[in-house]
């Protein structure tokens, strides 16, 4: 019986065919928010179709219920079948090429009866596209981007959506009885920008390990369970996304998550380290090498102790010279969250924000911010309501009546999130700028630039003196677009020339600069700013993701402007321009 990941699939597919073939805005949109819905139930639509009560789940009209209905009774469904007799299946996958909207990828398959990417692509190399009616050598040049920006896509699960389902987990399971430990491991506990599936490790005694699993397998949205035994299990939950559980005894609990975290090349190295020492590491423990005993660890200080060695925080286990540094006890000393003291891109109800400016203020003071920058869009971005000139008079008067109310709680500083223009130009003049507390320019249209045309365009907006950082450099979101094709080495040494601060951007559909760009910028002394890029409250506690980020790049507190008073980071903006 089809699970609501299969359900959901169905119905997005039949959207994407109904696009094509042109119907209406209205039934596309009705599949699609079916398809939604579907993810994010609690609990299989077979239950509610067994209980005859179809159309109580959210967006499930009478005509969605029937083939909901025909679906669970069939596994097949009489309309998709005669839907995919108009209008071939293959092209719903054309939808996901950026750029290759509905209209262009009907008017390519009627004229040159074509229906596989491939071909596709060998029509764009070929010339063949450039004839038809509104498209051009450029559009070949935009649809063979788009198809190799596609085959390098992963179906890896963004960190976003990995760490919150990852903690939901760990809070049922040491809510068990027995349970003296819960911890994610693999590229999540890591906390690389995207993971696979979700590891989770449980530190408990043989004979709870039952209950272990029994929590486990019975968790909320679970659509089938794929193995389940006396000390591990896995599942898939109906959106698809996969976990598994290892229950571990406490006294070796220790070797088991420093194995299970990884990096497999990271492992590589301890095993190499314990081996000289006549040890054999495993996830189980630590045995001499002789044969007589073995070393139990119940925390992973313990295992890096006894290999000579400092723990490693996790982020930093990718195998790029931290085992080294920590043989010469020259581990950086990590950012951590608490040395945030300013979020210096926000936004307000004066472009695409949330909540007001006194509202968002308060919010990033209950989190011990001390500074807050509102960075509200510039004129040019249309499609965030972006702010003309005379827009900023008015804010400014906001921004003064705030204060008083806000007294010394917080900062509040009159900025700007200025629009890059596709030339190179900035949204607003250099008088104007000169005007603002602090000025981030950033790239948001525009980005499938060849790389001889973006990256100068960048540039210029890096060796402008009026402006302070840089936002999300490369203007990536995951899981669908892929970042503007920089030469980021010419970039960050522009930047150390500059003085100029790269942002390290939390939202977790950005993360952006990444660790490996961000680390080069330290090396570089080029400074870093991590900020949340809030447009609501809740966006202000993304604020984890961009910190994790930054120890993934080696960051220090010293390296990051956020982590400033008040008064050294005002200075800083003092100068910039002068």
């Amino acid at each position: 019986m089809m699970n609501n990941r299969q359900l959901a699939d169905t119905f997005n597919l039949i959207g994407n065919l109904c696009e094509i073939k042109g119907e209406v805005i209205y039934v596309i949109l009705a599949y699609r928010k079916a398809a939604e819905n579907l993810i994010s139930l609690g609990r299989e639509a077979s239950e509610f179709w067994k209980e005859g009560k179809l159309r109580e789940i959210p967006g499930v009209g009478k005509a969605i219920a029937e083939k909901i209905d025909e679906l669970l009774r069939t596994g097949k469904l009489e309309f998709l079948e005669k839907l995919k007799e108009e209008i071939p299946e293959s092209l719903a996958g054309w939808l996901q090429v950026p750029g290759l909207g509905p209209k262009k990828i009907a008017l390519i398959w009627k004229t040159l009866n074509i229906t596989s990417l491939s071909e596709l692509e060998t029509a764009a190399k070929n010339g063949q596209l450039r004839g038809l009616p509104g498209m051009g050598a450029k559009s070949e040049s935009a649809i063979l981007e788009g198809i190799a920006s596609l085959a390098r896509r992963s179906g890896r699960l963004p960190l976003g959506r990995a760490y919150p389902r990852a903690q939901e987990i760990i809070a049922v399971l040491k809510g068990v009885k027995g349970v003296v430990a819960a911890e994610p491991a693999g590229s999540l506990r890591r906390m690389r920008s995207t993971v696979g599936d979700l590891d989770i490790l449980v530190a408990a005694k043989d004979s709870h390990a039952v209950a272990v699993m029994e929590a486990f397998v019975n968790l909320r949205g679970v659509s089938r369970v794929l193995g389940k035994g006396e000390m591990k299990a896995s599942l898939e939950f109906t959106d698809g996304v996969r976990a598994q559980v290892w229950v571990h005894p406490p006294e070796k609990f220790g070797t088991a998550l420093q194995y299970a975290t990884g990096s497999k090349d990271h492992n590589v190295a301890l095993r190499q380290i314990a081996l000289d020492k006549g040890l054999s590491l495993s996830e189980h423990a630590l045995t001499k090498v002789s044969g007589k005993g073995e070393i139990l660890c119940a925390t992973e200080e313990e295992v890096y102790k006894t290999l000579g060695l400092p723990w490693i925080a996790p982020e930093l286990r990718e195998d790029r010279g931290e085992v080294q540094a920590a043989k010469a006890n020259k581990l950086p000393k990590l950012i951590e969250v608490k040395d945030i003291k300013s979020n210096l891109q926000t936004h307000s109800t004066w472009s695409d924000g949330k909540l007001s400016m006194l509202d968002m203020a308060r919010a990033a003071a209950r989190r011990g911010i001390k500074v807050i920058a509102f960075t509200d869009h510039s004129a040019g971005l249309g499609v965030a309501n972006g702010m003309k000139m005379e827009d900023h008079k008015k804010q400014v008067a906001e921004i003064k009546k705030i204060q008083k109310q806000l007294g010394d709680d917080i900062l509040v500083l009159h900025s700007t999130e200025v629009e890059i223009k596709a030339d190179g130009t900035l949204d607003y003049p250099d008088e104007f700028l000169a005007t603002l507390d602090i000025v981030v320019a950033s790239l948001h249209s525009s980005l499938r630039q060849p790389r001889e045309k973006i990256t100068p365009r960048l540039l210029k907006a890096v060796g402008n003196p009026h402006v302070d950082i840089i936002g999300h450099p490369t203007g990536r979101e995951f899981p669908d677009r892929e970042g503007a094709d920089l030469d980021m080495e010419a970039i960050l040494q522009a930047a150390s020339v500059s003085g100029v601060a790269m942002e390290i951007n939390a939202h977790p559909s950005r993360l952006d600069l990444d660790d490996i760009f961000a680390r080069r910028a330290r090396e570089l002394g080029v400074l870093l700013s991590i900020n949340t890029d809030a447009h609501s409250e809740g966006d202000l506690d993304m604020l984890h993701y961009g910190v994790a980020i930054a120890r993934r790049a080696w960051l220090e507190p010293k390296d990051v402007i956020n982590t400033w008073s008040t008064r050294k980071l005002l200075n800083w903006l003092g100068k910039r321009g002068a």
